[in-house]
């Protein structure tokens, strides 16, 4: 059933802080993409049918295709008249309109400060993997990974403590133009759950492209035998993209946090000092 548009009474926009949480199975990632379907594609459309026009979606990550999240966090400007009417029933409102596959958690006015992009102070990701001789669960298998040999976990939380710290991670990055591969890698730790499931637990102030698949996919060869632990760290010397690192793939990686100053009088001081450029010194 269609929603009523609000008409715009005026009273300019407000800024309003969306979480989200998506399978990402069947999106081509985060990102509007010309006859693709995407999160943002299918949030924004929904959310222009119930407020009206929508002036953009700014997102913490834009994951790529097949990359799930249980807490990822986006803003939009919309007209307040439409706002002060719905903000109350927009989460119920959204969920009676939005695919089974992506849901908004949580809707707030936040100051026009604030930038989910922008003014995060980190993001956490979790990486989902068994060794299992029989596989994934079947009813887990869109978010796990099933890697074929035993995986040591005192090896794998070896390994992946070399590459915490301040480190430009040109190797683990796909190098966009002007941009840095310099991170600061707060924390990377695995650990095992009841279910014998592997999670590794990532957190940076920020990620580039494909740069925690490319961890992981650097930190499992040493969890099976077939690299020693010091190699994820040492391939921190290149400048340039490590070839022989295998991205791992999407469906076992979940943006689990996003976050962000707790007090809002901080949000302009942490993006503007986000947007400078990163630099080791």
């Amino acid at each position: 059933m269609d929603e009523p548009v609000i008409s715009d009474g005026g009273g300019g926009l407000v800024r309003v802080r969306l979480d989200v949480a998506y399978d990402g199975t069947e999106f081509s990632g985060w990102a509007p993409q010309p006859d693709r379907r995407t999160v943002a594609g299918v949030l924004a459309e929904e959310l222009t049918r119930i407020l009206g026009p929508v002036d953009g979606l700014t997102v913490a990550g834009r994951t790529d295709a097949g990359v799930h999240a249980t807490g990822q966090v986006c803003h939009a400007d919309v007209r307040a008249a439409a706002w002060v009417g719905l903000r109350d029933t927009l989460v119920r409102r959204l969920a009676g309109l939005l695919p089974a596959d992506v849901r908004v958690l949580h809707a707030a006015e936040v100051p026009d400060t604030f930038d989910a992009r922008f003014g995060a102070l980190s993001r956490r990701y979790e990486y989902r993997v068994t060794d299992a001789p029989s596989g994934a669960d079947p009813l887990r298998a869109r978010y796990t990974l099933a890697w074929p040999r035993p995986l040591d976990l005192p090896s794998l939380c070896a390994a992946s403590a070399g590459l915490v710290g301040e480190h430009d991670f040109a190797a683990y990055c796909r190098r966009k133009e002007h941009g840095t591969t310099i991170r600061t890698l707060t924390a990377l730790d695995w650990r095992r759950e009841p279910d014998g499931v592997l999670v590794a637990s990532v957190e940076a102030d920020a990620f580039c492209q494909a740069m925690v698949r490319s961890l992981v996919g650097a930190l499992l060869p040493v969890g099976d035998g077939r690299r020693p632990v010091a190699w994820p760290g040492a391939l921190l010397g290149r400048s340039a993209r490590a070839n022989e690192v295998v991205v791992a793939p999407p469906h076992g990686l979940i943006l689990v946090a996003v976050r962000y100053p707790d007090d809002p009088a901080q949000y302009a001081v942490r993006a503007e000092l986000t947007r400078n450029r990163r630099s080791l010194v």
